[in-house]
């Protein structure tokens, strides 16, 4: 059997180990890049005031006893404080709208009265 003989092995090694390292360096900036880049936060606003103002009326207007009322009040403002937590929770930095003096951000509110919704809804009714 004949071998093939190469003119400059020692050359073919250090080519092929240059790129070698080149390849692993490449790899070893785009995976650092990737790993550290974090996207920037999503804003978003909601209404609180004027989501937990309707909420007043609706109990004002109900024909119910102050006890009732009071149950009910507190398991709104129960559900309005964990949904909001809960909104905060995936990435997203939830202010208050009143709070915000200049700039746009995506209003949330109606996500939030719907999580709202949706927990008192689930909780028990005594």
């Amino acid at each position: 059997m004949t071998r093939l003989r190469l003119p400059h092995p020692r050359l073919a090694l250090g080519i092929l180990a240059t790129l070698g390292l080149a390849a692993a360096l490449l790899w070893a900036a785009w995976i650092t890049r990737a790993v550290t880049e974090n996207p920037p936060p999503r804003i978003v606003t909601v209404r609180l005031a004027e989501t937990i103002g309707k909420f007043v009326d609706e109990a004002a207007r109900a024909d119910a006893g102050p006890e009732a009322v009071q149950a009910a009040s507190l398991a709104y403002l129960k559900a309005a404080e964990a949904s909001v937590a809960e909104m905060g929770g995936d990435g997203r930095v939830v202010l208050v709208a009143e709070a915000v003096l200049a700039g746009a951000a995506e209003d949330a509110t109606p996500e939030l009265e719907r999580r709202i919704a949706d927990k008192l809804q689930q909780e028990p009714r005594r």
